[in-house]
């Protein structure tokens, strides 16, 4: 890409109606193949973090949107290339003025991209349980124990449950995995 088109190009933030984001980009990515416009236009970046989660003592690793709503266009800012995000169904403006849609600036958008790439490098665990909450063991020599959390050991993933063994009531250390909501 040249230094004349590299300065043409602006990034836009563009409201959506919330959970259409992905459906966005592609139905704006079609019609910029259709159109052969993809040389007015840059990147289009949905904001998202990696998330564990434990689902039935399964990990599973799913994406969540950083800004629910909200998707990021590099593109040329003229009035067609704006006409035409405005008229993708599942748009509800952009971000600016009621008359002008506002680009972000420079040190926005490197904020938001490197906010990005941290996001997606790093995995954020959910955790799936309080102190207090009664949980079943479901995995371990504990199987089928009802307990109740005592502590949350986030960074190991572990959680230490107060269940009764022999009438007796015993703090055992189990894996977020181990274990399930009741």
């Amino acid at each position: 890409m040249d230094n004349n088109k590299a300065k043409s190009m602006q990034w836009f933030v563009v409201h959506t109606l919330t959970g259409h984001e992905q459906k966005v980009k592609k139905i704006l990515q079609k019609t910029l193949e259709e159109k052969n416009l993809e040389k007015s236009f840059g990147r289009i970046v949905i904001p998202v973090e990696n998330l564990i989660r434990i689902r039935k003592g399964k990990k599973t690793v799913e994406e969540r949107r950083l800004y629910p709503g909200y998707i990021v266009i590099e593109m040329e800012g003229n009035d067609e290339n704006l006409r035409l995000v405005n008229s993708i169904p599942g748009v509800t403006h952009f971000l600016g003025s009621k008359t002008k849609a506002i680009p972000l600036g420079e040190d926005e958008v490197e904020a938001l991209l490197t906010q990005v790439k941290e996001s997606k490098e790093k995995v954020v665990t959910q955790i799936p349980f309080t102190k207090g909450e009664r949980v079943t063991v479901i995995d371990g020599p504990f199987t089928d124990f009802v307990g109740i959390v005592d502590e949350v050991y986030e960074e190991r993933e572990k959680v230490k449950v107060f269940v009764v063994i022999f009438g007796r009531t015993t703090p055992i250390e189990l894996g977020f995995h181990q274990l399930k909501n009741m």
